[in-house]
């Protein structure tokens, strides 16, 4: 493999372009690819464990869902994607990685409108080491601040359009947090690319599955695993209020699988430490991953 820099990067490793199977220092794409000039494509992340994709058949369906809603038409069915994903996690250097993967409207002159007859999309995937929680995420937890939403209203969808989702993450990074708690007319939607969980009386909240949030797939995983150690559940619109004044907050993402939020605001949520549903709902979900 060539010589290379990319800052953050340590290792070329394997990646897949538009079919072929190729280092990542000599990946390619034109200027003029419709994710570059629009943000016009979809992403998909899926963790693995032990080289073994966690969740796999419901991130492909989340997939095909996102293209199919603004109709990106790649031809491919589900075995394909999930072949591929299985594929980059078990061929990959890491043992633990997470494949990151994005497809766009390919390329075409720079036009708002799409290219008529349309062109073939980019499939573009690759691997990266997936770093899990640290002890002081799962001990201590972690902090976050209050942030309006002011993203569009198509959260539903798993855009590469994320300079909302960029500046939200900025924003907690350079106030010395890990992430913030955004809110809509008064209501919870999500974090900066996390799903956000309120406790309260023993009873697990999450806001409403609709184009204010994106479905994480930890969501229904979440609530599998709250009906198996008997926690109830309750999927409604969460207030501003509510959240302030939670016994315990939870944050949920592919690559930090459920973590408490422990510091709220510059205020301790509850008594200031991860309570007793996230370790309930922790405990669980290192039990699944165990059992891979």
């Amino acid at each position: 493999m060539t010589d290379f820099f990319i800052q953050g990067i340590t290792q070329d490793s394997i990646v897949y372009l538009n079919g072929e199977f190729i280092p990542l220092s000599e990946a390619k794409i034109s200027v003029l690819d419709r994710g570059f000039i629009f943000g016009d494509g979809i992403y998909e992340v899926v963790p693995g464990y032990n080289r073994k994709p966690f969740r796999l058949k419901e991130h492909v369906a989340r997939l095909m869902r996102s293209l199919d809603k603004v109709s990106i038409q790649t031809g491919k069915d589900a075995s394909f994607w999930e072949d591929l994903m299985r594929g980059m996690v078990e061929k990959s250097p890491w043992e633990d990685n997470y494949v990151y993967l994005q497809v766009t409207r390919g390329v075409a002159k720079r036009d708002h409108a799409f290219p008529n007859p349309p062109v073939a999309p980019t499939i573009f995937a690759m691997t990266s080491p997936f770093k899990r929680l640290t002890e002081q995420e799962r001990t201590v937890g972690v902090k976050a601040l209050s942030f309006p939403d002011e993203r569009w209203l198509h959260c539903d969808i798993k855009s590469v359009s994320l300079l909302g989702n960029v500046l939200a993450k900025q924003y907690a990074v350079s106030h010395g947090v890990q992430d913030v708690v955004q809110f809509r007319d008064g209501l919870l939607t999500e974090g900066a690319s996390a799903n956000i969980w309120v406790v309260k009386n023993g009873v697990l909240l999450a806001p409403k599955r609709d184009n204010r949030i994106l479905e994480g797939v930890r969501y229904p995983f979440l609530m599998e695993l709250a009906a198996k150690v008997g926690v109830p559940f309750e999927e409604r619109d969460i207030t501003k209020a509510e959240v302030d004044n939670a016994d315990e907050l939870l944050l949920t993402a592919a690559m930090r699988e459920v973590v408490a939020i422990t510091t709220y605001d510059n205020k301790p949520v509850g008594e200031g430490v991860p309570g007793p549903v996230f370790w309930k709902l922790r405990k669980a979900y290192d039990e699944v991953l165990a059992a891979l």
